[in-house]
């Protein structure tokens, strides 16, 4: 993927028990719905501490794109069809970070996903520089205003993620996901 698409970066609380019950409907009507509006559909993943939370990824080439993309699917078929059912699933879907990166398509059967929160963008580049590369698809907070506000994303952070990172974790703030492909 290119290194300047817009990618979402999804973490849903289901009620319990429900994570099974979201990603089969997710994999059997949504991917595709999704692609089917101009959606690349990233890794979608269980999150291996916690059995009622479901994370995944999905990427667009700018913001525009996004809106339109984004309209056409809650707007169609799919997700009018199946929108009940997902919802009933869901305690909150609002956790959603808008970042610009590469996008993340995991090829393991384990992930570790980092969200760090660096006070200072020169220290953190220079935290990347050495610990970081290609493979590990860094993103960074995309600050653009959302222009799909029926879908809820973090504001006012600026923050950092990128998956199957160092050995030597970040000396900020930070969050660990890990993170097992669906």
């Amino acid at each position: 993927m290119s290194t300047s698409l817009i990618v979402e970066l999804r973490q849903y609380t289901l009620h319990p028990g429900a994570r099974d019950t979201l990603i089969e409907l997710f994999e059997r009507e949504f991917v595709t719905g999704q692609e089917a509006v101009g959606i690349a559909v990233g890794g979608r993943f269980r999150d291996l501490d916690d059995p009622d939370r479901f994370v995944w990824l999905r990427a667009f080439p700018d913001m525009a794109s996004r809106r339109r993309s984004l309209e056409a699917f809650y707007g169609g078929p799919v997700w009018r069809e199946h929108r009940e059912a997902a919802n009933a699933t869901m305690v909150d879907s609002d956790n959603v970070l808008l970042l610009r990166g590469p996008g993340f398509e995991a090829v393991n059967a384990e992930v570790l996903a980092t969200v760090c929160h660096p006070p200072d963008a020169a220290a953190f580049d220079a935290y990347a520089a050495r610990h970081l590369g290609p493979a590990q698809a860094l993103h960074r907070t995309e600050h653009a205003v959302n222009d799909f506000p029926a879908l809820p994303v973090r504001e006012g952070e600026d923050v950092r993620v990128w998956f199957n990172g160092p050995a030597e974790p970040p000396p900020w703030r930070s969050q660990w996901l890990r993170l097992a492909r669906v």
